[in-house]
């Protein structure tokens, strides 16, 4: 399973832009989409996720209230909301998909990476 991250750019502070990340391959469940970044000089940090087919959502304490993960499933797309950036928000966002083939085989799929950076 390949995931293909977009939406990044530059962005002013306060911006809300979306990044999306597609799932292509032989999918035949995502029963767990995340996103993490990591910000230069930094270890890569969860920062949203859903599990349980998308039921169940957690975030981190820095994006709460502000970022919003959501999945169009007919599309095998992760979605990440982002509002009200923060230049602190400056990062390389990577999605992570974890889930089932229909050949019954488990995957724990990586994107490429988008960068994100948040200035005026």
């Amino acid at each position: 399973v390949q995931l293909q991250a977009s939406g990044g750019g530059l962005v002013q502070p306060g911006e809300s832009p979306r990044l999306s990340c597609a799932a292509t391959g032989n999918i035949f469940s995502l029963y767990s989409a995340a996103w993490y970044r990591q910000a230069p000089g930094q270890e890569r940090e969860l920062v949203a996720s859903d599990t349980r087919g998308g039921s169940v959502t957690n975030y981190a304490d820095s994006v709460r209230g502000r970022f919003t993960i959501s999945r169009d499933s007919s599309k095998n797309t992760m979605l990440l909301k982002m509002n009200s950036l923060k230049p602190e928000d400056t990062a390389v966002y990577y999605c992570n998909a974890q889930g089932m083939t229909r050949e019954l085989i488990e995957y724990d799929s990586w994107g490429q990476g988008t960068q994100v950076t948040v200035s005026s």
